[in-house]
């Protein structure tokens, strides 16, 4: 599935309200809620604040997607200042898939000719030329995609005039950036950094003269905005007495976008330039969407009061991670190997119709599927998981031939299979190494590297003696604590690592 910084899912219309994955729209720094947009554009050398309304469409046709933007006649927020700022911009999207890698390339490139005015007092700035390039190598995890781009750009806008010979300037923006974000059931998060080097020359003519005076300038200005929509859970209780149930979870979804912009621009006084200081200031904007709310199975287990893992347990319930029929979970008893890696493959996409699915009618002739493994039938209630979970290279066989569902699950088996949905088992050192549990010596070399990189992220941490048990049997209640914070990974920590950590927004 291509994801990428674009990617919007849907067509969006500022006047109504908008949903899919996170993506600011454009590049210009600029932010939206359902109902409003804005940003702030610094080309006559003051930042002013612009807001109105855009629409974007979007289409797929094969491996390549086409983004248009529409800005509908800004106004400056001041409406002491008379001005008016419309553009319109298309970007055509082409991925090369590299299924052998688990990886996608996408590049970014204009089509046609883009448009934007703005009209000021008695000026007018036109763009005249844009280039532009953009590439994203997205690496797609079963948890989650992750991607980072780097990007180039540059627009020349011509003041009062047509043609370059007769206007009477010309302003410069030269872009340098890039963006990294993820993508995931639980959240997702775009963060672009982008630096403008403004550059404008300009003739001026003096009053009562024909002479003339050329008035140039330079400024910087950082943009940094963030767009995030993550899921958490509410519980909420039931005001009612009599009731079959005392409450249930919300699942609830919100989206908010941050921007922030710090200038560096030549400091104006009466209109004219004074060279000798200088504008330093940021700005910053923020917009929330308004947040959905959705109501989750309520869980009915009877063995399950003021247990420790009771919370995270009914969590995984009403998210259909867990699906047992029985009024009794039996917390303490040993989870197997097949039933967490169904919950890891519906954890990571939260996809409750696997089993489900349409079967597809076999060809005559066609040869029936073969199981990868001896030990797992192909009628197995857990067998399009477990097929999932080895395609997706979650999980492995004990042998090549046996996967032993059935067996009990082991701590170093399950903190593996975590971290292997996440795709961070490579981020562990160099051979030789030791992680900083007491029983190091005791951790399997094939699962050194996962309990390593799993306390690092702060998935897992030692008992009270500050050890990994890495070959302890893990019951179904920690089972269920360790999908919960697996979930809860995916959620907060991810977004924190790609907003909070990379623009230091509070």
């Amino acid at each position: 599935m291509k994801k990428l910084v674009l990617s919007l899912m849907i067509i969006i219309l500022c006047t109504t309200p908008i949903s899919g994955w996170a993506a600011p729209p454009e590049f210009s720094g600029g932010i939206n809620n359902e109902y409003a947009y804005e940003e702030v554009i610094f080309i006559t050398g003051q930042p002013i604040k612009f807001i109105g309304t855009f629409t974007v469409s979007e289409k797929d046709k094969g491996e390549t997607k086409t983004i248009t933007y529409k800005f509908n006649k800004l106004k400056p927020e001041d409406k002491s200042i008379d001005a008016e700022l419309t553009k319109s911009i298309t970007y055509v999207v082409d991925y090369t898939t590299r299924n052998d890698k688990g990886q996608t390339i996408a590049q970014t490139q204009i089509s046609g000719k883009p448009k934007e005015t703005l009209e000021i007092g008695e000026d007018e700035y036109e763009l005249f030329d844009y280039q532009f390039s953009k590439s994203d190598v997205i690496d797609n995890r079963p948890a989650a995609d992750f991607y980072s781009g780097n990007m180039t750009g540059r627009k020349l806008y011509l003041i009062n005039g047509k043609k370059p010979e007769d206007a009477e300037g010309t302003v410069t923006v030269d872009i340098t950036g890039g963006n990294a974000g993820y993508e995931n059931f639980w959240g997702n998060t775009d963060t672009q950094i982008n630096d403008y080097v403004i550059s404008s020359t300009r003739t001026i003519a003096e009053d009562d003269s024909e002479d003339t005076d050329e008035v140039s300038w330079q400024g910087t200005v950082k943009v940094q905005v963030s767009d995030s929509m993550t899921k958490n859970l509410r519980y909420s209780g039931n005001e009612a007495n009599f009731s079959s149930f005392n409450g249930g979870h919300i699942r609830v979804t919100n989206r908010e976008m941050v921007s922030r912009y710090d200038y560096n621009l030549p400091r104006f006084r009466d209109g004219e330039l004074d060279g000798s200081r200088r504008e330093r200031d940021s700005i910053q904007l923020s917009k929330q969407m308004v947040p959905k709310l959705e109501r989750l199975i309520v869980p009915k287990f009877r063995d399950l009061n003021g247990h420790w893992a009771q919370e995270s347990i009914e969590k995984l319930y009403s998210l259909d991670v867990f699906d047992e029929q029985s009024s009794f979970f039996s917390p303490n008893i040993p989870f197997t190997r097949g039933e967490f890696t169904k919950g890891i493959i519906r954890a990571c996409d939260i996809r409750t119709t696997m089993e489900t699915e349409k079967k597809t009618t076999r060809r005559r002739n066609e040869p029936p599927e073969q199981s990868p493994f001896q030990d797992v039938a192909v009628e197995d209630q857990n067998y399009q998981y477990i097929k999932s979970g080895l395609e997706k290279q979650i999980i492995s066989g004990v042998s090549p031939t046996a996967f032993q569902p059935k067996e009990p699950l082991t701590r170093a088996q399950a903190i593996s299979i975590l971290i292997r949905a996440l795709g961070f088992e490579n981020k562990a050192p160099n051979p030789g190494y030791y992680t900083s549990f007491a029983d190091d010596r005791s951790i399997p070399n094939w699962a050194r590297d996962s309990i390593y990189v799993a306390r690092e992220i702060n998935l897992i941490s030692g008992d009270e003696m500050n050890r990994v048990n890495p070959n302890k049997v893990v019951s179904r209640a920690e089972a269920a604590s360790m999908l919960v914070r697996f979930l809860e990974f995916l959620e907060k920590d991810l977004q924190r690592d790609y907003r909070e950590n990379i623009i230091q927004f509070n």
